[in-house]
Order: structure tokens, then C-alpha cells, then sequence
């Protein structure tokens, strides 16, 4: 972490002050992006939209992070998404893909010119769905979409994050286009030089390898998280589940090649988001366990591994391959699969695609939506 400590030391000498960076979120991402900015020399602000996420800290304790980052901190609280957008410079948009709809309508009459806002990460083409809610103002912001989160993490309580890993490598982009420099620019003032320029949002959509990776991952374990069980995700990408996640990653670079884009391997994500040597991703995730970093797998069949990465990962990824004419049978089974499983048609749950009507527009409208933010 010595970029954090030297960016945070130049600034204090330089008599620079860090930006102020407003977090729509609570758990364990926003709580461990919140720390990574403050090590940086940043003033975070947290908002849990529920209220619930921030109880602790309001009430005075200290957040603190341990693993991977060690820091204490007092981050500024909002009890509202005005005083959010009002008291900061940068917005982060960081909770699961189910509850993006619903911050980005309660932000979106706050935002203003002097804004910058950042999707960590980025989920069913929300970047257009907002960046369309501001037109509706006159109001143009640079809107950055991360193909994943900064870190990985898990909150211990109320007040506490263990911070698995900080990724070395992040996808972005941004809507407009001609923002991107700058948004760029801003990124690496806050987080540092680990950012990979992808082209467009559809990029970025499919850089985005949690859907498939959890969805293998959940399959392969889904006794175990409805029985609570404390288990070892590395240790449980068994050969078998490693497989099922190779092969799920060539659907996803199949749709990305035939839209002509440029994306990371699941080789590549797992070799520089948890600094393991490229083998086969069962190896790969066994050396992460033996490096302590292979993360603990989910204690509840209620989770985002399922009920954000299904309606909100997979159900993008299939439709891409279906606008493609590179149809996705594995995603499209996942999909099927954890519907029957649930109870729930999650193809129906993905409320951002239904605002954007998605059936209605054809790839070029969603090419040019992924440079302009528009779908038009």
C-alpha cells in the first residue's frame, strides 16, 4: 500500500487536500473502497440508502479495515442523498447491481455540472440509465463504469471490513467519450496507476466476470450456503467447478469478439486481482487459498452471488449473445437453473434493462449508448 501512503504524504507536504468522495453504499465494497481513499488522502463520505449500514458509525465508532489494508477512520456520514451529492466532489455509486436503480432515481435530481460519478461496478448498462435521467435535466456529467470493484472484502460487523485484496487492475471506461481522459485522470488521483481504458460500456459489461464466476461458484456450492456452513471459496473451485468457469468464459469472449472488443481472460482476472500465477482457474484458486486470500464462500443462499449477479450479470450477458447471434447456453441455463432453484423468474428482476425497454433497440443503438451514454 505504499502508492496510498506516498500520494497521502506529497499532498499533506504540497498543502494539496484530497478530494471529497461521496459513497452510495454500506457494506463491505463501500466500507473498503472508503478506507482505501482515506489511506489516500481523501475525505470519504458514507450514505446507506436503508440507513441501517451506517448506524455504528453515526453513532461514533470508527470504521476499520484489516487484511489487506490496515487503516482506521472516521468517515463523514449522509443521512440523505442530497447532502451526499451537496458535500462532494466524486459520487460512487458502490452496493450490489439490485439496488442501483434505486440510488441512481434518488441521486439523480442532486447531481450537478461539477460532479464526476463512478459505477463500482458496473451493472446492466446503468451508466445509460442515469446518464438518460440527466438529459431529462439538461445535465451532462462524466459517468465512469468499472468493470469490477477497487477491492474484495467481507464486513465483520457493523463497524469492521476485512479487506481481502486491491485489485492491481481495474476495466474502465466513461460516457461521454470525450470525458475520458479526464475521468481517467481522476481515478488514478484516487485509487492510483491500476486502471485498464476499455472501449465502451458493452466493454465493460463483459469485463465484469462475477456473474459467471459466482454463478459456477454458487452451483457448485449451493448446499453449503443454504446450510450457513463456513467454507473456503478457493478450496471449493474444485476441477470440476473450475471447468464450468473456463467454459462459461469463452461464451463471454465469443460475444466480446464478436462485437470486436478487447477483454481480460478469467486467466488474466484471477492473476492480477489476487496475485496467483497463471494455471488452470481450479489451481489458481487453490494457490489463492493456500495464500490466505481465496475469500470465504457465502453462508446463505441469500446472496449477491445469486440475486445480483443472476438478474444483473447474466441476464446482460445472455442478451448480448442473443443481439450477437452468439447465443450463451451455459449463461442462459444459469439463469433457468437458479430460477427453478428460487422460485423467481430473476430474467424479470433486472429492473434497469426494463427501464432502458433493451427489447426495443438494436446492437447499433446499443453500440453508439456505449459511447455517448444515450440509447436513443
Amino acid at each position: 500500500m505504499a502508492f496510498f501512503h506516498e500520494a497521502a504524504d506529497i499532498a499533506k507536504q504540497v498543502g494539496i487536500l484530497g478530494k471529497t468522495v461521496g459513497l452510495a453504499g454500506a457494506g463491505s465494497i463501500a466500507f473498503g473502497t472508503a478506507a482505501l481513499l482515506h489511506d489516500a488522502g481523501h475525505d470519504p463520505m458514507l450514505w446507506s440508502p436503508s440507513g441501517s449500514g451506517t448506524a455504528d458509525l453515526a453513532a461514533g465508532q470508527a470504521l476499520t479495515a484489516v487484511g489487506a489494508l490496515e487503516a482506521t477512520l472516521k468517515p463523514r456520514i449522509a443521512d440523505n442523498p442530497d447532502k451526499l451529492a451537496r458535500q462532494n466532489d466524486v459520487l460512487i455509486v458502490a452496493l450490489p447491481g439490485y439496488g442501483h436503480k434505486a440510488v441512481l432515481d434518488a441521486l439523480a435530481p442532486h447531481i450537478e455540472e461539477r460532479h464526476h460519478v463512478i459505477v463500482s461496478s458496473h451493472a446492466s448498462l446503468g451508466a445509460i440509465y442515469l446518464m438518460q435521467l440527466l438529459a431529462e435535466r439538461g445535465i451532462t456529467v462524466p459517468i465512469t463504469a468499472w468493470g469490477t470493484t477497487i477491492c474484495t472484502g467481507r464486513r465483520q460487523s457493523g463497524a469492521e471490513v476485512k479487506v481481502n485484496t486491491v485489485r492491481s487492475r481495474v476495466d474502465l471506461c466513461t460516457v461521454p467519450e470525450a470525458r475520458s481522459n479526464e475521468a481517467l485522470c481522476l481515478c488514478q488521483t484516487l485509487f492510483g496507476d491500476r486502471f485498464q481504458p476499455r472501449d465502451g460500456l458493452l466493454a465493460i459489461s463483459l469485463s465484469n466476470l462475477n456473474p459467471q464466476n459466482h454463478m459456477g461458484i454458487a452451483l457448485g456450492n449451493i448446499t453449503r450456503m443454504e446450510h450457513g456452513e463456513t467454507w473456503s471459496q478457493g478450496a471449493n473451485v474444485t476441477p470440476k467447478v473450475g471447468r464450468l468457469l473456463e467454459q462459461l468464459d469463452l461464451e463471454r469472449l465469443e460475444i466480446a469478439g464478436a462485437l470486436g472488443l478487447e477483454v481480460k481472460t478469467i486467466f488474466e482476472h484471477f492473476h492480477l486481482s489476487f496475485h496467483v500465477p497463471i494455471a488452470s482457474i481450479s489451481e489458481m484458486n487453490q494457490q489463492m487459498h493456500m495464500q490466505g486470500n481465496g475469500g470465504i464462500g457465502p453462508a446463505t443462499a441469500d446472496s449477491r452471488y445469486v440475486t445480483e449477479d443472476v438478474p444483473y450479470g447474466l441476464v446482460l450477458t445472455a442478451a448480448l449473445g442473443r443481439l450477437t447471434g452468439h447465443p450463451a447456453p451455459l449463461h442462459e441455463a444459469g439463469i433457468r437453473i437458479f430460477s427453478a432453484m428460487y422460485g423467481r423468474d430473476f430474467e424479470e428482476e433486472n429492473e434497469i434493462l426494463k427501464a432502458l425497454d433493451l427489447s426495443s433497440h438494436s446492437l447499433e443503438d446499443l453500440r453508439r449508448a456505449a459511447k455517448t451514454g444515450l440509447l436513443q
